[in-house]
Formats: C-alpha cells, sequence, structure tokens
C-alpha cells in the first residue's frame, strides 16, 4: 500500500492551536520516551531521518506534522513519560497531549507505540482512557519486538490483548520491529482503513 511513503515534513508546533486547519484525516502517534516513537515512524516512511531519533528521552518536546501523498497527515506527539524533565514540563504536556486528542476533529485514530518488553505501563492506561472515550480506534505498535525471543513474541502478545480487553475503547495490537522491519504492512492495512472515506463515512 505504501501510505506512509514519502511522507513530507511540514510543520512543528508548540501547542495544538498551532496546527494549520485542515478537513483532511490526521492520525497520531504517541508514546512513552524512548518506546522506539521516531524510529517506527521513519521504519513507516521508509525515511531514515524524517522523525528525529534520539538516545536521549523526552527530546522531542513538540507536536510535528507530516504530510502523506493522499492529502492525509501523520502527527507526531511529545514522548511521555520521562522523570528527569521538570514536573512543570511534564504537566505542559500532558495537557498538551489531552487537549489534541480529545479536541482535534480531524484526528481519527491514535498509534500508541509501546515498548513490548514494557507494554501498558500506568502512562500507557492514561492514554488509552483519554482517547478511547472519543470511540475513535487505537492501534498499539509493540515496538522493539526483535529483543524478543519467538516464544516472548507470542506471550507479550497475549498478554498485552488481554490487557487491552479490560481498557475502554476500540484497540487492535500487533508486533513491530523497526529494526528487522517487521510489521509495516500490518499497520498500513490497519490506518489504511481509517483514512478510507467510506469506511469513515459508515462509522459516523
Amino acid at each position: 500500500m505504501n501510505l506512509f511513503r514519502h511522507a513530507a515534513f511540514e510543520i512543528s508546533v508548540a501547542s495544538p492551536d498551532g496546527l494549520p486547519f485542515s478537513p483532511a484525516p490526521e492520525v497520531a502517534f504517541a508514546g512513552r520516551s524512548n518506546a522506539g516513537k521516531s524510529s517506527a515512524i521513519n521504519t513507516l516512511a521508509g525515511h531514515t531521518r524524517l522523525a528525529y531519533v534520539s538516545k536521549t528521552p523526552g527530546r522531542t518536546q513538540l507536536i510535528n506534522l507530516f504530510r502523506l501523498k493522499n492529502g492525509a497527515a501523520l502527527v507526531d506527539l511529545p514522548g511521555y513519560g520521562y522523570a528527569e524533565v521538570p514536573a512543570a514540563v511534564r504537566r505542559q504536556w500532558q495537557g498538551l497531549l489531552e487537549h489534541y486528542l480529545t479536541r482535534r476533529e480531524n484526528l481519527v485514530g491514535l498509534v500508541l507505540i509501546m515498548d513490548a518488553r514494557r507494554p501498558f505501563t500506568d502512562l500507557d492506561r492514561k492514554m488509552v482512557a483519554w482517547f478511547g472515550t472519543t470511540g475513535k480506534p487505537i492501534h498499539c505498535l509493540l515496538t522493539k519486538a526483535d529483543k524478543l525471543t519467538n516464544q516472548e513474541q507470542i506471550k507479550v502478545l497475549r498478554d498485552a490483548k488481554a490487557e487491552a480487553a479490560s481498557l475502554v475503547g476500540n484497540i487492535t495490537l500487533q508486533l513491530f520491529s523497526s529494526l528487522k522491519k517487521k510489521g509495516i504492512e500490518e499497520v498500513e492495512k490497519i490506518v489504511g482503513g481509517w483514512l478510507n472515506p467510506e469506511i469513515r463515512g459508515e462509522a459516523s
């Protein structure tokens, strides 16, 4: 499908109010700091430096918007949960994320990035709780799956699905590896369904 291929950077803003108005659908990417969000975005886009990858958690502090070839947008949200960020900054990021996720009218779904070795932390559950009440879908990428054995991957996916079933929201999950380029087609199939106007029309 190549949904994310040739995504182009459009704008970085410090507040959701700075995002340009657009009737085109948006898909948000969110996750804990250092969960592999930037690497996942780069892998999906087939671009090594589209989203900034830092070894320092909490480095991405802005909302970054990337425009797809079909007119839709991928919105990269600041990573959350990095303890060494000052409390006031953490509260600012939390408010920014919640504002965008609950009020952006053309947002059609959330891709939640979680390290497969530590899925569904308390902050991940809070993120699901915020967004799940909107009725819009959440697709979880269990990243860095290459760091687990095949048996561990099976167990992690099974346990994560059980956890997701206990939470409020329309949640799907998959394993993903930026290093091995594993899971790209599944992401494109699911998110492509969100961006299909006919599907969205039936759901609204």
